[in-house]
């Protein structure tokens, strides 16, 4: 089970009653403990909203009305309420949470705990946003076990992934 993250992640929200017409994009700043929300009909922030420490991976609850962002270095998950873009809870996970998806219906939210050593995922109930169960995963998540292969040839430079 893979659930596979980049360092700036954009998903998007449909607008709520509480914001201008969207949809919106939501972005991890993982710089700044950050994640912006985008206007995707203007091309604007329009908010900036505080989350825990190095944020990486974004999902949306199919009723736009939740955003879970992964935090990786204080192993938590922040929960952004798009009604009003703040951070209603912080729920705990596992260790150097990165990949998250959410149920079709909503109703589960699956974290990929990748650090050295971790190999789980962390099933968060998102009522009441509590982690309910934590499985261990028999095959090795960790970025660390991609390898890549560069290899060169007189009129271009290629990139493998190789996933041992």
């Amino acid at each position: 089970m893979f659930l596979v993250s980049l360092s700036s992640t954009a998903l998007v929200a449909n607008a709520q009653s509480a914001l201008p017409a969207g949809p919106y994009a939501y972005i991890t700043n993982s710089g700044n403990n950050t994640t912006s929300a985008i206007d995707t009909a203007t091309n604007t922030v329009t908010a900036t909203i505080n989350v825990g420490n190095t944020p990486f991976g974004v999902a949306i609850t199919p009723d736009g009305t939740k955003v879970y962002v992964t935090n990786v270095a204080d192993n938590t998950t922040s929960v952004i309420a798009t009604a009003n873009n703040t951070v209603t809870t912080t729920v705990p996970v596992g260790i150097g949470p990165s990949g998250v998806a959410v149920t079709p219906d909503g109703t589960k939210v699956y974290v990929a705990n990748v650090a050295v050593d971790s190999d789980t995922v962390s099933v968060i109930n998102t009522t009441p946003n509590n982690v309910t169960v934590t499985v261990p995963v028999n095959y090795r998540i960790l970025l660390q076990k991609i390898w890549l292969f560069y290899k060169t040839s007189e009129k271009h430079h290629k990139w493998d992934i190789y996933m041992p």
